[in-house]
Order: C-alpha cells, then structure tokens, then sequence
C-alpha cells in the first residue's frame, strides 16, 4: 500500500517495483485516474539541492474538499498559510522539525522528510485506479507501468510521461536513451549494512534484495566516495519502511555512519 522516494532518484511503486529516475520537473507522483470521478492528485517538483542532490521543492495535494501545498516548514491550505498541527474536517497536517505528515479522511497518508523522501500509502479502494510515478497499484508489478499492451518503457521513458506541462516553464526531460548504468559491484558491504543486527526485526516484512540493489546503485553513483548521502538515504529507507511495516529496527546510526 505504500509507494516512496528517496536518495539518488530511487522509486518503489505501490506494486513493489523499485527504479530510479533523475527528471527535475514537476511530476504527478500519484493521483486517482478514474475517468468520471478522481478523489485526488499528488504532485511534486523535484529539483537539485546545493550539493547537486535531487530533493522534493514543494508537494501539492488536490481533491474535491481541499489544496494543500507544502513546503519544508511551509503548509498552505487552500490559498492560507496554515499552523501546524492543522484540522478540519476530513484532513490532518502536524509537522516537526523533521517530518511533515498529512492524514486525508479520503484514505490517504503522507509523510516527507522536508529533503528527498516521501512516502504515500493509500488505502486499497485505489487499487487499479491509480496513475503517475507510483504507477497504477494493481498488484502486479513490471504490467502496466514498464510493459504496456505490447510496448515496454525503460524507466526514464515512464517518468518522463508522468511530467506536468505547465505553460512557461521549460524543463528538460532526462534522455530516454541513456540508460543508467548498471551495477555490479559492493553487494558484500550493502548486504552487510542491511542485514545488520539492528535491523533483525525487518529482514521478513520487506524485500532485501531490493534495497541492496538500490544501495549498490548508490555506491556505484558514488563512485566509492563516502558521501553520506550516499548510502545513508537508501539505509534510512529501509529503516522507515521497514517502522511502517511495524518492525522495530534498533539504532544503526553512529558517530562515524550517518
């Protein structure tokens, strides 16, 4: 039920798929698709921070009783900046220094790190109705999002039609033909860090493999820099995930690691 970001451009679907996309645009990132009657749309605008790492600029969240747009310590409902905690009927917004997390009655839940993770789970009324980069929530991964009828789409293809066109804004799409590297290497060290003592409580209720791709990704993105950004994104991934499955993971961040 859950689809997130985070870290170096990786995706996980509400069907499981994890794939990484690098556009800095804005993007539906999941909305209702139905033709006659859509509940909502969430959309984000992706961007490169200061230190040239992708984060999320601003969520903006439509459905027929409200808008929501948010930035990093900034929620506006409506048209109104608005404190946090907020209440009204059908919608809950607290935020903290870390997290902003958004409650809709409709069946939805949000949460951002204010940085480069978010995570949506939508309650499973949506499934098979759902569009953008989490993809259509029918089950079953690969079909529909990267195998369409009979045309497959690498993932730079599928992210770029999830793009918003807004007249006046120019925003180059990432080329579809330059594939991402694949990568081969440090699966020992991303296993190792993954399938440490502090995370003993994860290793059933989430897909290992997975994430070890996702950090063998990132250490080969990283070119063996240790650049906390690095690795500690796609371990912090597994960590919140691994909560939101209702595993207890214990504390894996040190003075030297993250």
């Amino acid at each position: 039920y859950v689809c997130s970001t985070w870290g170096n451009n990786h995706f996980k679907t509400f069907d499981g798929d994890i794939y990484q996309f690098p556009g800095i645009c804005e993007y539906n990132f999941a909305s209702d698709c139905r033709e006659s009657y859509k509940e909502f749309s969430i959309h984000v605008q992706r961007a490169l921070n200061s230190n040239n790492h992708p984060e999320i600029q601003y969520i903006l969240i439509t459905s027929k009783d409200f808008t929501v747009y948010l930035r990093p310590k900034l929620a506006v409902v409506d048209g109104r900046i608005v404190k946090t905690p907020y209440y009204s009927s059908g919608l809950l917004i607290e935020s903290n220094d870390i997290y902003t997390k958004v409650y809709a009655k409709l069946g939805m839940i949000l949460i951002w790190n204010q940085e480069d993770a978010l995570m949506v789970e939508l309650d499973s009324k949506f499934n098979n109705h759902t569009c953008g980069l989490c993809g259509d929530y029918n089950g079953v991964p690969i079909y529909n999002e990267f195998i369409n009828g009979g045309a497959s789409y690498n993932s730079i293809t599928y992210g770029n039609l999830q793009k918003i066109s807004k007249p006046n804004t120019k925003c180059e799409d990432p080329d579809e033909t330059q594939a991402l590297p694949s990568c081969n290497g440090h699966r020992d060290e991303c296993e190792r860090l993954l399938t440490s003592s502090a995370f003993a409580d994860c290793r059933l209720r989430l897909n290992l493999e997975m994430y070890i791709q996702a950090c063998m990704q990132d250490k080969c993105a990283c070119s063996g820099n240790e650049d906390s950004f690095c690795l500690c994104s796609t371990i912090s991934e597994y960590s919140r995930q691994c909560s939101h499955a209702g595993g207890r993971p214990s504390e894996w961040r040190t003075r030297d690691f993250c």
